[in-house]
């Protein structure tokens, strides 16, 4: 699938009807990963690495040693 085809389909995409969002983040993230399991499936490479982008952006992350807050540890020191 070349990048026109996903420009075309974007463009298809926006002339119909807004779908209800996704309620939950659960939920955007089944959307997400459907669709990229579809992209997959017809080897659509740039599409499901557009997908994969979308998918990471949208997981909650926590990085570094100070990631956890003192409200999530049970056993943190109150200062």
């Amino acid at each position: 699938m070349t990048m026109l085809s996903v420009k075309f389909a974007r463009t298809l995409q926006r002339g119909r009807a807004e779908p209800a969002p996704p309620p939950t983040r659960a939920g955007l993230l089944l959307t997400l990963l459907r669709k990229r399991a579809a992209a997959h499936n017809v080897g659509a490479e740039d599409l499901e690495a557009m997908l994969r982008d979308q998918i990471r952006w949208s997981l909650p992350m926590r990085r570094g040693p100070d990631a956890e807050s003192k409200t999530d540890a049970p056993d943190a020191l109150v200062d």
